[in-house]
């Protein structure tokens, strides 16, 4: 099979480039990861499948990855506009917590939720308190080549002095410095932004440290560049993130990393998945807003983590993905159904090896891998995959590879988790009842069963592992 070249969407050139590693030996991929101070939602967790499918491909196409995430444990601010209080103390504060519990308390969570999703864990996982020392280094480059200056509450990079500011994000800067409420307190521009903010003694920080300009702790956008530059490098191969890091976040970043290191472009591709919108089509998720749904509820509820990550995948990661009821009913379906096929498909046959397949099998095989080299196109796979499973002309060896091959790279694969753990005894029981009627070929007794489950809510679903109780929802 010819290996297609990989073609991605670059937000920095606007433009989907064909990708060519900086280093042959070694991808370098960041991605920014959770501010652990709440709960996330399943709008984060679609940023993460995104990263994570880019891993997969990746992997899949044989290029050597090395994968670097943050924990966001200090620094980012209720006001991205380095305003406000820290979110890590405000939680604190909230839960009756120290500001390390509640960081270890949803940083064990997040992880928690990224696995039921089958979403691979970073090669490196760094915490912002972790890497102080690296913030401040950085900090003190941009202070050496003449980028900052101190305010009575702070360290500020000066954005007037890097001309390139606005391009990445494309932003108006002159509509904003006309337009913009953006308090100014004593910055130069209002598209300055802290690098390191000083205790304030009212505050009563939890979180602080010793630096050359003061008693303090690091700006939220220092961690990144800092982090990312110790781990991969002054310059990169793929940064990745939500569109909301676009204008604020991630221009910062690029800023005062080219800026302090001098080379240019900090990462040489950025991209970047689209919100999850509300059924009502109005509003995205967010903890602000009060509207968020984790993927834990969805599993209470009966619906395996793994269909919802089907969900996420039935839609470009660069189009917006409407969650509503009927789209997660249909994908519980759809991954209920291949569940279902997969498991038949072993009764009757034994996966063919690749190097067998016949020509149909192969032309499919094929187009998986241009689909997923095509800028990430799941949808466009998951489309391919079900034309495949109604193709007569491929056989049951073969779509049995080739359902692999799919789950393997959608990430897909794998158990559901928390839902068993949902289900009382009385459902365990009538479960292994049913199959002690099925197998004895009692059906009368089997369906009897079956109704009873139904009228205690549940209901029979296929697994990779054979049939599971799974509660009755969005009926």
């Amino acid at each position: 099979m010819n290996k297609p070249t990989l073609t991605l969407h670059n937000t920095r050139t606007n433009q989907t480039e064909e990708f060519h590693p900086r280093d042959p030996k070694k991808v370098g991929v960041y991605t920014c990861g959770p501010t652990v101070y709440a709960y996330p939602h399943i709008g984060n967790m679609r940023a993460y499948i995104f990263a994570d499918t880019l891993r997969r491909v990746l992997e899949f196409m044989k290029f050597p990855v090395q994968h670097v995430m943050n924990i966001t444990d200090v620094g980012h601010l209720t006001d991205d506009a380095d305003d406000g209080q820290d979110k890590l103390e405000v939680g604190a504060k909230k839960e009756g917590l120290t500001v390390w519990q509640v960081a270890e308390k949803y940083t064990k969570f997040f992880f928690e939720e990224t696995a039921s999703l089958n979403i691979k864990k970073p090669h490196v996982v760094c915490k912002a308190t972790d890497y102080i020392a690296e913030q401040i280094s950085m900090v003190e480059a941009l202070e050496k080549n003449g980028f900052t200056y101190v305010t009575s509450d702070g360290v500020y990079f000066d954005t007037a002095k890097f001309p390139r500011y606005a391009d990445f994000a494309r932003l108006d800067v002159k509509g904003l410095e006309a337009g913009s409420r953006i308090e100014m307190g004593e910055k130069r521009n209002k598209t300055d932004f802290a690098l390191w903010k000083f205790s304030q003694p009212e505050d009563k920080r939890a979180m602080e440290w010793d630096a050359p300009w003061g008693r303090g702790f690091p700006g939220w956008h220092i961690e990144c560049s800092a982090m990312a530059s110790h781990f991969l490098g002054k310059q990169f191969d793929i940064h990745t993130g939500g569109v909301d890091h676009i204008p604020i976040h991630h221009t910062n970043e690029i800023a005062q990393s080219e800026c302090a290191t001098g080379c240019s472009p900090f990462a040489n591709v950025w991209m970047h998945s689209e919100f999850l919108i509300l059924d009502d089509g109005a509003k995205k998720m967010s903890k602000s807003l009060g509207n968020i749904i984790t993927v834990r509820e969805l599993a209470q509820e009966g619906i395996p983590p793994l269909a919802f990550r089907y969900l996420c995948l039935t839609t470009h990661y660069r189009k917006q993905l409407q969650f509503s009821k009927e789209g997660l009913k249909a994908a519980l379906r759809a991954y209920e159904r291949l569940n279902h096929l997969r498991e038949k498909l072993t009764e009757s046959a034994k996966p063919v090896a690749a190097s067998g397949f016949q020509k149909r099998a192969q032309e499919y095989a094929e187009k998986l891998l241009q689909a997923m080299a095509t800028d990430l196109n799941t949808a466009q796979v998951l489309a391919n995959l079900w034309l495949m499973l109604d193709d007569e002309n491929v056989s049951d060896g073969e779509k049995l590879t080739l359902i692999d091959q799919h789950n393997e790279i959608l990430g897909l694969s794998g158990e559901s988790q928390w839902t068993a753990a949902e289900i009382p005894a009385e459902v365990t029981q009538l479960m292994s009842d049913r199959t002690k009627y099925r197998t004895e070929k009692n059906w009368a007794m089997a369906d009897k069963v079956r109704d009873r489950l139904a009228e205690l809510g549940y209901e029979v679903a296929d697994s990779p592992n054979g049939p599971v109780a799974q509660k009755i929802v969005l009926k």
